[in-house]
């Protein structure tokens, strides 16, 4: 019995090892910098962009907080009609629709939390950005207004 005892340990350390990797949250998504051009000057956010599938259909939710100057950026890499929704997303938002040159299309302005009512972009759509809601009127923010970042062709 005493000589399980130290092989017992080492089990239970390990184990307790290999629960609390599982339990560790997920490494913070990298910022990149995002700014929307409007009539009232330039304003720039940090955000996460989301590139592969399995990133866009998690996107914000089960978040309960994003700051003022964060948001998301969804890139599907392809111009058409988008459809969004807020199904597990505890954070009101607007949704930003932008083309491929980096102009917005629609905005869907103060979505409602847990939701799953499709969100259409009305119009082709090359990306989305999250922000918090109320955002977009804040500053100024409005269809033609211009978005920058190194996903966006510019033309």
């Amino acid at each position: 019995m005493i000589a399980r005892r130290p092989l017992l340990a080492a089990f239970l350390f390990a184990l307790v090892g290999v629960l609390a990797a599982g339990a560790a949250p997920a490494r913070a998504q990298e910022l990149e910098k995002l700014e929307f051009v409007t009539r009232a000057g330039v304003h720039a956010f940090s955000v996460e962009v989301m590139r592969t599938p399995d990133q866009q259909a998690r996107g914000l939710m089960f978040r309960r907080y994003m700051p003022d100057d964060r948001g998301m950026l969804f890139a599907f890499g392809r111009n058409e009609i988008v459809h969004m929704w807020m199904k597990n997303t505890y954070i009101p938002l607007d949704m930003i629709f932008i083309d491929r040159a980096g102009r917005v299309v629609a905005i869907a302005a103060d979505t409602e939390p847990f939701s799953e009512k499709t969100i259409s972009s009305g119009a082709p759509a090359w990306a989305v950005v999250e922000l918090n809601a109320g955002a977009a009127a804040r500053i100024g923010l409005a269809v033609g207004d211009r978005v920058r970042h190194s996903l966006f062709s510019g033309d």
